[in-house]
């Protein structure tokens, strides 16, 4: 069955449910980890948002737009916390119990940061 916009449906019972198929672009885009946080965030969290980027075509998109900018966020944080907090090779080499601390120290503040100003937002 289908109308005058070229929507098809399917009888479940005694209704009738819309055919929606997923863009072919929407299927080759591959999310990381914090694409596939921000779905999951949208899709608990804001629900009308989600399914409006849905039903446009864009949510796979929107999603890896926010994975491109976690992800460059969270390398540009490290490097920056490193330097200035003097974690070096050097601290490697002499102390590798104090580099690793210190490294998972920044590592967690720097994800905290990409939460709550891109993933969760």
């Amino acid at each position: 069955m289908s109308n005058k916009n070229s929507i098809s449906y399917r009888n479940v019972g005694d209704y009738n449910i819309p055919n929606l198929v997923l863009p072919p672009e929407e299927a080759n885009i591959t999310l990381g980890k914090w694409g596939m946080l921000h779905k999951d965030y949208l899709l608990k969290n804001k629900r009308v948002l989600f399914t409006t980027l849905f039903t446009q075509g864009k949510l796979y998109q929107h999603c890896a737009e926010v994975e491109t900018q976690a992800r460059d966020m969270f390398d540009t944080l490290i490097e920056q916390m490193k330097a200035a907090e003097g974690v070096t090779e050097q601290l490697k080499e002499e102390n590798q119990m104090e580099w690793v601390c210190r490294m998972q120290n920044i590592e967690a503040r720097a994800r905290e940061v990409v939460y709550s100003e891109i993933v969760f937002k």
